[in-house]
């Protein structure tokens, strides 16, 4: 039997970076959509999806549930002291604009916005038509 108290894992501390200027990702998906901030050479000092903030099932789908994520991550970025950010929008999901919004009303400046979605040059047949 394993002895209360003894071993296991010590809590680890987050060390604080001092980044003034980082890069947004906002990758949103049909069923989710996932935040990260990163330093400009690409390290993330924080993410949040829409799952992560507590979203299950069709919900995480939703712009609102974009909006609380983007939120999450841009209160842990300010943390790290991210005060401006560069923005690359990725995918078709719903919470596209939402996520931008509630990063700059969080008072995160938002210097540019990026749309790096991958366009196919005719590769993967797409799912067929939804019949409703």
């Amino acid at each position: 039997m394993a002895k209360p108290g003894k071993g296991g894992r010590k809590p680890r501390r987050r060390e604080r970076k001092n980044v003034t200027h980082g890069m947004a990702h906002i990758s949103s998906s049909f069923n989710n959509t996932i935040i990260a901030i990163s330093d400009q050479e690409g390290n993330v000092l924080s993410w949040a999806s829409s799952g992560n903030v507590g979203f299950k099932g069709s919900r995480k789908s939703t712009p609102y549930a974009a909006q609380m994520a983007a939120e999450a991550a841009a209160r842990r970025a300010m943390e790290h002291g991210v005060r401006k950010v560069d923005v690359q929008v990725k995918g078709p999901g719903s919470g596209r604009e939402t996520a931008i919004r509630s990063i700059q009303n969080t008072g995160i400046e938002v210097t540019g916005i990026k749309d790096v979605t991958p366009v196919p040059h005719n590769g993967c047949r797409p799912p067929k038509r939804r019949r409703v």
